[in-house]
């Protein structure tokens, strides 16, 4: 080979080389390429790569398909005052939906009936409304979801099964720990406190350890599941060896309806024996009492019950108010007269409730107002009077009166009173256990 025609191909050879070691050094800056590296480097027989094209390879990476945003699912609690223009504002929904939606006569009335700790359901696609959701009852649920160019309106029931449950409990330290103890609400126990016994038994200060009572009681379920507490239909208390019994009755016209004895006298006493959740007594009816400002001896005409400031006040009675104001040492003072010659009085106040008004009609339990320490008074507590024909009664030992099952529906109530109690008896009998469901 001449001289010229040697360096030629060593010249040529020098540069397959160079175009060699580069590639390759681009191959190793790029790892994920190196699977790549021999189909596009490998050029048709004769040719050497003069450079190599990389947005050809990076082109062959798979791409990961665009993410779809589904429609957004937002559970919203109705605090106080809440409207559901405030709620479609708060999370995004066009306002103008809501307009459209209260056209609907088979949903406004339902949209509109707000109550605190209700649940609204929203779905939403970037602020269009797809569906609404919002439960009116235990047993029935508004359904609003969007149909074409507008909203289908349904509503859907899903019913309640109910089960009756038997519980006991015996009372180491409070009424309230005995019966969560045993598995019971406090919803059930407060029943059995307000509504059922706490005319005859002072839970303040009357209950004792050793005391005992059974519960005979329905329970709510949806699907299987648990819900919440329903109707006590009968219930057993024994405080300090006496015992209370007390049966749910309502006749079947549904005129009647109350706790009542077994004997059918009504557990609802004209009056309460203590009209508000009190402490302690810090003063009982005392006619010989020496006054704790004065010092002198001056009858005590009613009960002092200790209480923190703020505690609800409550009429102990049907009635109408025949004051509401300051009154001397009873500071704000309430007086009720509750016809018959029977009047109560409610005294040092700290504020008045809103039924407190002259002339206006109360029930029992409505709140008229709030403990304070109003007058003559040396600390935060309610007095309360008990009067007859204006002699002052004490209200711990007056008799209050029995409503009793009028004479047409005794022999109904003897049969559902019947049936009960037996029930209640087979509870207190084995403990705790469930009945069977009605």
């Amino acid at each position: 080979m001449p001289d010229n025609q040697f360096r030629g191909a060593r010249r040529a050879a020098s540069q397959t080389f160079a175009v060699g070691r580069r590639w390759l050094l681009a191959v190793a800056a790029f790892p994920p390429l190196a699977a790549f590296a021999y189909v596009v480097a490998t050029p048709p027989a004769g040719e050497l790569p003069r450079s190599v094209d990389l947005t050809a390879v990076a082109s062959t990476t798979p791409v990961a398909p665009p993410v779809i945003e589904g429609p957004d699912s937002v559970e919203v609690t109705v605090q106080r005052n809440d409207t559901l223009d405030q709620i479609f504002r708060a999370t995004g929904i066009d306002i103008a939906t809501l307009a459209e939606l209260r056209t609907l006569p088979d949903a406004r009335k339902a949209l509109d009936m707000l109550r605190p700790g209700d649940i609204i359901t929203l779905t939403h696609a970037n602020g269009a409304l797809e569906s609404l959701n919002r439960r009116i009852s235990d047993t029935l649920t508004l359904s609003v979801s969007r149909a074409g160019d507008g909203f289908a309106v349904n509503y859907i029931e899903n019913p309640l099964e109910i089960g009756v449950t038997g519980r006991r409990a015996r009372i180491d330290s409070s009424l309230f720990e005995a019966g969560v103890a045993s598995g019971i609400s406090g919803q059930t126990i407060m029943v059995l406190a307000n509504e059922i016994f706490g005319w005859d038994i002072d839970f303040a200060n009357e209950i004792r350890e050793g005391d005992e009572f059974s519960v005979l009681y329905e329970q709510k379920y949806q699907d299987g599941q648990y819900v919440s507490d329903g109707r006590v239909l009968a219930a057993s208390f024994v405080n300090r060896g006496k015992v209370h019994r007390a049966v749910w009755f309502e006749s079947a016209d549904g005129k009647v309806r109350g706790y009542y004895t077994p004997e059918g006298k009504g557990m609802r006493k004209a009056f309460l024996r203590a009209p508000l959740d009190f402490t302690r007594i810090s003063s009982r009816f005392n006619p010989n009492r020496r006054h704790p400002i004065t010092g002198k001896v001056r009858a005590h005409k009613g009960i002092d019950y200790a209480a923190p400031t703020g505690t609800p006040i409550y009429a102990a009675g049907d009635g109408r108010i025949e004051f509401a104001g300051r009154k001397g040492g009873y500071g704000n003072a309430v007086v009720i007269n509750h016809g018959r010659n029977i009047t109560t009085l409610y005294a040092h106040m700290s504020r008045f409730g809103k039924s407190a008004r002259s002339g206006r009609a109360v029930r029992q339990g409505e709140v008229i107002g709030y403990v304070g320490s109003t007058g003559a008074s040396t600390g935060p507590h309610l007095h309360y009077e008990y009067r007859i024909k204006g002699a002052h009664k004490n209200p711990e030992s007056i008799p209050l009166p029995n409503t009793e099952i009028a004479a047409a529906y005794v022999n109904e109530f003897r049969g559902q009173a019947e049936t009960t109690l037996a029930q209640l008896e087979i509870a207190s009998s084995v403990g705790t256990g469930t009945l069977a469901s009605l």
